[in-house]
């Protein structure tokens, strides 16, 4: 596979779950901060959505957005709109006014991701992604929501699990679209990838990592002189070559020992790490605990 297909394998994306939600009139509410991705598709009418202290977002009929973190947030139905605070439920909810035919209706829910390596989808995109429908290049993306858009419409038998599926291929597609500019996209591994030379040095990692790479051997691959590799390494990708390599050694490291069933000393050859000993004390470094103590607290915790 491609690094990022092995970063989307890593994190075992699926959707935990999805929801209508209705409203009519005027209606505010706010949620505190969630921690895992949310979603949320218009599906008729508008409303407005605001994240933490920023401006709020107008979103209209089938605009799509995704909140890889879901920080605490309000959505109302117009600015200066009181909010009022509500749980996270898992069930239909309706806002406003309780008569009537609803003028707003959404699909929101968020997506469950494997905790042990979280931190690798935060740091692959921005606090937001907002997919306008009015937008004319969103292509796929904009084909993907009028599929779930048309499943929400009907009541075909298998709804729930289509409906799961495309929303599972939203977000790995959200994770990739073009429409994330530089200015938007952090430093990390969809950056990388966009750069040919560094894609290459980036493939060639992720299919052996075991491979005791060196910044002149990298530098080589991508037809670039040291120096000149190493600092478009650090400023597209956020860190040193090798330090990524790591990095990645030990988001390898973390989703074995949270699967268990395998020896130290399998782990530490199938890494890249010379002996247990040498593997055992590079994670206590950087994971602030011992192998075995991370496996036996991260077991319960994962995604199943």
């Amino acid at each position: 596979m491609d690094p990022f297909s092995d970063v989307i394998a890593l994190l075992r994306p699926c959707a935990a779950l999805s929801k209508p939600i209705t409203g009519r009139g005027d209606w505010g509410v706010r949620y505190a901060a969630y921690g895992q991705p949310g979603f949320a598709i218009v599906l008729a009418g508008r409303c407005w959505l605001a994240i933490g202290q920023e401006d709020p977002v107008l979103l209209d009929q089938g605009d799509f957005v995704l909140l890889p973190a879901t920080p605490a947030f309000a959505l109302f139905s117009r600015p200066g709109v009181a909010c009022v605070l509500r749980e996270p439920s898992e069930v239909a909810v309706h806002h406003g006014e309780p008569e009537g035919e609803p003028d707003f209706r959404m699909l929101g829910g968020s997506f469950r991701i494997d905790p042990v390596n979280a931190p690798v989808l935060l740091a692959l995109l921005p606090a937001m992604i907002h997919v306008r429908s009015s937008d004319a290049d969103t292509g796929r993306l904009g084909r993907i929501v009028d599929l779930i858009m048309d499943e929400c419409g009907a009541d075909r038998p298998g709804r729930d699990m289509i409906l799961e599926r495309l929303l599972e291929v939203m977000l790995v597609e959200c994770l990739r679209w073009h429409g994330l500019t530089d200015d938007t996209r952090p430093a990390g591994l969809l950056a990388g990838m966009r750069d040919p030379a560094l894609a290459k040095v980036l493939r060639a990692m992720h299919a052996d990592v075991r491979v005791g790479w060196t910044v002149a051997d990298l530098a080589t691959l991508a037809g670039m002189s040291r120096s000149a590799f190493a600092a478009r390494f650090g400023e597209t990708l956020g860190c040193a070559p090798i330090e990524y390599l790591a990095r990645w050694r030990m988001a390898l490291a973390q989703d074995a020992l949270s699967r268990g069933g395998q020896s130290l000393e399998r782990l530490a050859e199938e890494i890249g790490y010379e002996s247990a000993s040498a593997f055992s004390t590079a994670f206590r470094r950087r994971v602030g605990m011992s192998p075995g103590l991370f496996a036996r607290s991260r077991q319960p915790a994962r995604c199943n």
